[in-house]
């Protein structure tokens, strides 16, 4: 009895990690035949837990979505990662999850073995976060706009731009976060391209649009092509600077939410960043730290020099006070 509680206690914890299993893939994970796990889906099934069957070659299982929220099974690094990320969440970019966050992590504390609370008191001892600064988002919001991704269904929302206002309907494809915001990188079906929008600026419409065929993504990747999106494809000016130091050196200076460090080589890097301003851009990458050529735009040039100038007579007046 002992040995097939503790089957049904891994059986169920493989399905929480995946949407769908195979039977076969199941058998193999836990050492026994495909008949055992059809038992074994029964047994659970009878306890309560909504498991679906899959047709198809082999056939396989979903875990469902019930009445109530089973067991969560977590193992020691999950259960220390689940605990810090709930313990730095109040400080976070998502509104009323404070409260939350706290009563979930009191439930925890009570599960966890006493090796495991030490290593997590000691993190916490440890831990300070810092205030979210900016907009907040309501957590309902991120979850209707993953749901509408894993789903495949298209969102319909009014947006609030910088300059104006307009009405979208987008296929969703990924939520991106950059330590500062949280955006939604989607096809536009009336611009027909991809574009990334902030989610604080969204205001959803329901119900949600039609179902979608998903199609390839970007070639430079989701990641790469938000960074640009917000930090440089939506200024007035983009500058391509190549940097003499190293990728790590610049990006340790160049948060990820004001420009799109590029590696070259061991001692040289491409910084791609934007600003509707050419004195903010010259006085971004002097402030840097680093020697470095502008590669684009001519008119950031032009400006050094006016800027440089600038200085110097600043610097000359200053020598008689």
């Amino acid at each position: 009895m002992l040995e097939t509680s503790a089957r049904l206690l891994r059986l169920l914890s493989l399905m929480q990690t995946r949407h769908d299993w195979g039977g076969n893939e199941l058998a193999a994970c836990l050492d026994v035949t495909p008949r055992t796990v059809r038992r074994d889906v029964e047994k659970l099934r009878s306890l309560g837990y909504p498991i679906n069957s899959v047709g198809g070659v082999g056939g396989g299982y979903q875990l469902g979505s019930g009445a109530c929220l089973p067991p969560l099974l977590l193992d020691d690094e999950e259960a220390v990662a689940v605990a810090v990320g709930l313990r730095t969440a109040a400080a976070g970019t998502v509104t009323g999850i404070a409260e939350t966050s706290a009563r979930a992590l009191a439930k925890l504390d009570q599960m966890l073995p006493a090796r495991l609370r030490a290593r997590i008191n000691s993190i916490n001892s440890a831990l300070v976060a810092l205030p979210a600064l900016g907009s907040t988002i309501d957590p309902a919001t991120l979850t209707a706009i993953a749901s509408a991704i894993r789903t495949h269904e298209r969102l319909r929302f009014d947006y609030r731009g910088i300059r104006d206002a307009s009405r979208r309907e987008v296929e969703p494809y990924r939520l991106v976060h950059n330590e500062r915001r949280w955006y939604l990188f989607a096809w536009d079906t009336a611009r027909e391209d991809w574009r990334t929008f902030r989610v604080d600026r969204m205001d959803l419409r329901v119900p949600n649009g039609a179902r979608f065929r998903p199609r390839p993504l970007p070639d430079e990747g989701v990641a790469q092509y938000v960074t640009l999106g917000v930090t440089t494809r939506a200024h007035r000016y983009q500058a391509v600077i190549t940097m003499h130091a190293g990728a790590r050196e610049v990006a340790d200076e160049v948060p990820a939410y004001l420009g799109l460090v590029e590696p070259v080589d061991d001692h040289t890097c491409v910084l791609r960043i934007g600003s509707e301003s050419l004195d903010q851009l010259a006085v971004w990458v002097a402030a840097f730290g680093f020697d470095f050529e502008i590669q684009e735009p001519p008119e950031l040039v032009a400006h050094l020099h006016t800027l440089t100038a600038r200085l110097q007579r600043a610097a000359d007046a200053s020598k008689g006070t």
